[in-house]
């Protein structure tokens, strides 16, 4: 079996849960358009690299809604960081986007999504993306996020079947519920 990205690894353990999860904690990746992406854990050591990532990521959009801060972005990152449930990937070996699956009761929270400007459309995001929607359908638990009105990010989360929830001036709230098996997209 085989992916747009040649990810056959990925692919042969996805829907293996706790295998899934051990696996993906340490993968090397092999891209035809980036040499080689990690997927690890975070410690505490990567926070500063997270916030300074979360400013530039973030800045476009936060610039367009009148919003941004630089330090204000950093601090906001600083103050609810959680390194266990937080995941590096490391792009030639160098943090190039982070994540956090938080759970939260009988959900669990997408939280610090962020990649690389120079590192979009390459389908690194939607294979960790694919990754964590397994480990929430695995556990049987829906998933929540925010993310900024206007984002592009919104189109790649709708196109894995998060709805919007409600929204303001600033965040726009999505849900994706759990999904029998054989309605995933695979």
């Amino acid at each position: 079996m085989s992916t747009p990205h040649g990810l056959t690894e990925l692919v042969q353990y996805r829907h293996t849960d706790e295998t899934l999860y051990q696996h993906a904690q340490n993968m090397t990746i092999q891209d035809p358009c980036v040499k080689a992406w990690t997927f690890r854990p975070s410690t505490s050591d990567d926070i500063e690299d997270i916030a300074e990532l979360r400013a530039r990521v973030l800045r476009p959009d936060l610039e367009r809604l009148g919003r941004y801060n630089g330090e204000a972005v950093r601090q906001r990152l600083r103050d609810h960081f959680t390194a266990e449930h937080t995941r590096i990937i490391d792009v030639d070996s160098r943090l190039a986007r982070c994540v956090a699956l938080r759970p939260d009761g009988n959900e669990f929270w997408l939280e610090h999504f962020y990649l690389a400007d120079e590192l979009h459309g390459r389908g690194i995001g939607t294979e960790v993306l694919d990754i964590l929607i397994d480990e929430a359908d695995a556990k049987g638990l829906p998933v929540r996020l925010n993310v900024l009105v206007g984002s592009r990010a919104q189109k790649l989360y709708a196109a894995h079947g998060f709805v919007v929830d409600s929204a303001d001036a600033v965040d726009v709230f999505m849900t994706r519920s759990v999904l029998p098996r054989e309605s995933r997209r695979d």
